[in-house]
């Protein structure tokens, strides 16, 4: 994993907080200074937090488990999406889905809703219908996909959260707190970070300081992921002594027959 600079997050703007009147005292040990009424995140800090997030990230995508992406933000929602979905991992940049995470099982009912109109449409069913019935078929899977396509390949609840903005997702923090689901997140000064397991102190509303964060973050799961391919390759390459145990058995078993005869 590369590791992030202090002068990209300055470049980025990273360091530029929210206005003094609206910030949270519990950012205080995050926070550098103060300039002109805005509060500047001291970014030796953010520096030591991107690199923990990363690891965490990193050991997720390793294992096998996926990260759910959260950043329905305008400035947001389009960088998230492009940079998530090219490292395969879910992402909600729409709405989020009121008991997306607390009631998992019929949010997984919609995707297979729109999975069953996908397969009318590939095997015929579709073309039989009144034109009435396709019209609303297609209004339905339009919504479905705009709402839940993006996690389309979450057949299970997400082994953490990354979240840009934890005031605008606050749902989405209840309910991974709710079912104990880490929370990666970037936080800005008019943040609480009490709930959040790796707080990223970071200007939340500038698109290059998302970009930047975003951007870092899916680079440590790549490499998690790239990792785990390589290490399914060796097992694949090296022979495995499995089938031979049954063969050493069965020599055994022959050498005692042998044995007894003599």
């Amino acid at each position: 994993m590369s590791k992030t600079t202090f002068q990209d997050l300055l470049d980025a703007g990273v360091h530029f907080g929210h206005m003094k009147r609206k910030w949270n005292p519990k950012m205080a040990p995050y926070i550098f200074m103060e300039k002109n009424g805005i509060h500047i995140i001291d970014l030796h800090k953010t520096v030591v937090k991107i690199d923990e997030a990363a690891r965490a990230l990193y050991g997720i995508a390793r294992s096998g488990r996926k990260v759910l992406f959260v950043a329905t933000k305008k400035q947001a929602k389009d960088i998230v999406a492009e940079k998530v979905k090219a490292i395969g991992m879910p992402y909600v940049t729409e709405r989020w889905p009121g008991g997306m995470l607390t009631n998992f099982p019929t949010i997984r009912k919609a995707v297979k809703k729109m999975n069953a109109i996908d397969k009318m449409l590939i095997d015929g069913t579709f073309e039989t219908l009144s034109k009435r019935e396709r019209l609303q078929i297609s209004r339905q899977r339009a919504k479905l996909e705009k709402n839940l396509g993006s996690i389309a390949d979450l057949s299970r609840l997400p082994a953490a959260l990354f979240i840009v903005d934890i005031q605008k997702e606050s749902n989405a923090v209840k309910e991974a707190k709710r079912l104990n689901i880490p929370i990666i997140a970037m936080v800005d000064t008019c943040c609480d970070p009490t709930d959040i397991d790796y707080v990223i102190p970071a200007n939340d509303d500038a698109a290059k300081s998302i970009d930047l964060i975003v951007g870092i973050a899916c680079d440590a799961m790549n490499d998690g992921l790239s990792e785990r391919k390589g290490d399914r390759d060796k097992e694949t390459e090296e022979p495995t002594t499995s089938d031979d145990v049954p063969l050493r058995k069965m020599r055994a078993r022959k050498f005692k027959k042998d044995d007894t005869r003599a």
